[in-house]
């Protein structure tokens, strides 16, 4: 899209536009349309520039007195890089609070360590719950010999129980 010796335009086609140069640095696109319309859009790479460059002025006031209390000059690439730097600094002070802290450890699959941590940790909890599963076990049976002691033996109903016989025949 650059201007030819004699200063005709040249064009570049992509599928539904059209853009072409113009002299005096000034772009220019054609849109067409589905409906057969063509719109016509000078584009200046100047003017995206100088917007991202213009200045805004940002003020805080007293609602009561309208007095300034703060103001500041912007502009939109340094709002731009103020809150891209906010956003690095905010990952970056989150991923050490993670890695410099015992936080890692609340982290499920993270925070166990090495491999000789993971294996000593699985051995731990088999050991926990042997030791949990014998405790209840000689809690029962310590509950068991105390009510034969005292004499709360629950009785059993032994009595036989007479039942009519029913006959299967194949009839």
């Amino acid at each position: 899209m650059a201007h030819n010796a004699d200063n005709r335009l040249r064009f570049a086609n992509f599928n539904d536009c059209l853009i072409f140069d113009l002299p005096g640095k000034k772009t220019g696109l054609l849109y067409f349309s589905k409906n057969n319309t063509i719109t016509v859009l000078k584009l200046d790479a100047n003017s995206t520039l100088k917007r991202l460059r213009n200045r805004y002025r940002l003020v805080v006031m007293n609602e009561d007195t309208y007095e300034e209390v703060v103001k500041f000059r912007l502009s939109r690439v340094s709002v731009y890089v103020a809150l891209s730097t906010l956003f690095v600094l905010l990952v970056g002070l989150t991923v050490a609070l993670i890695v410099f802290t015992p936080l890692k450890y609340y982290l499920p699959g993270v925070g166990y360590g090495d491999a000789k941590q993971v294996k000593e940790y699985k051995t731990l909890k088999i050991r926990t719950d042997s030791l949990e599963n014998a405790f209840k076990y000689n809690q029962r049976q310590l509950d068991d010999i105390k009510k034969v002691l005292t004499g709360n033996v629950p009785k059993l109903d032994t009595n036989k129980l007479n039942l009519p016989r029913v006959d299967n025949s194949d009839d």
